[in-house]
C-alpha cells in the first residue's frame, strides 16, 4: 500500500520560512517524478513546483519563484519544499503528488499524478 505523508506546515508571520516534507512508502520513490500543489478555500488545486526523478530538473508556478526550492532525496524517500518570504497568499493545504514518469509533464496534469498525500496546512499571517 503507497502512502505519501507530508509534514512541516503550520501558522507563520509574513516574511517567514516554513519548510515541508514529504515521505513515500510502499512505492519504488526514484520512479516517480514528484511535485508540489496547492489548495485554498474556494479555489481550484494549484501546482506549486515539481522535480524530475533524479532531481535534476526543477519548476516552479511564477507566483512562487525566487522564494520556494524543490529538492529530493531519493535515499530517505523524501521530497522537501523550502518556503521563503512567505505571503498571506500562500496561504493552502498543501500536497506532494507522485507521477510514474521521469518528468513532472507539461503544466503538471493533475490525473497524471497517482498518488497524494493527506496535505498538510499552510497560514501565513500578515
Amino acid at each position: 500500500q503507497v502512502q505519501m505523508v507530508e509534514s512541516g506546515g503550520g501558522l507563520v508571520q509574513a516574511g517567514g520560512s516554513l519548510r515541508l516534507s514529504c515521505t513515500g512508502s510502499g512505492l519504488t520513490f526514484d520512479d516517480y517524478a514528484m511535485a508540489w500543489f496547492r489548495q485554498s478555500p474556494g479555489k481550484e488545486r494549484e501546482g506549486v513546483s515539481c522535480i524530475t526523478r533524479t532531481g535534476a530538473s526543477t519548476t516552479y508556478a511564477d507566483s512562487v519563484k525566487g522564494r520556494f526550492t524543490i529538492s529530493r532525496d531519493n535515499a530517505k524517500n523524501t521530497v522537501y519544499l523550502q518556503m521563503n518570504s512567505l505571503k498571506p497568499e500562500d496561504t493552502a493545504m498543501y500536497y506532494c503528488a507522485a507521477r510514474p514518469s521521469i518528468t513532472c509533464g507539461a503544466n503538471w496534469p493533475r490525473r497524471e499524478y497517482n498518488y497524494w498525500g493527506q496535505g498538510t496546512q499552510v497560514t501565513v499571517s500578515s
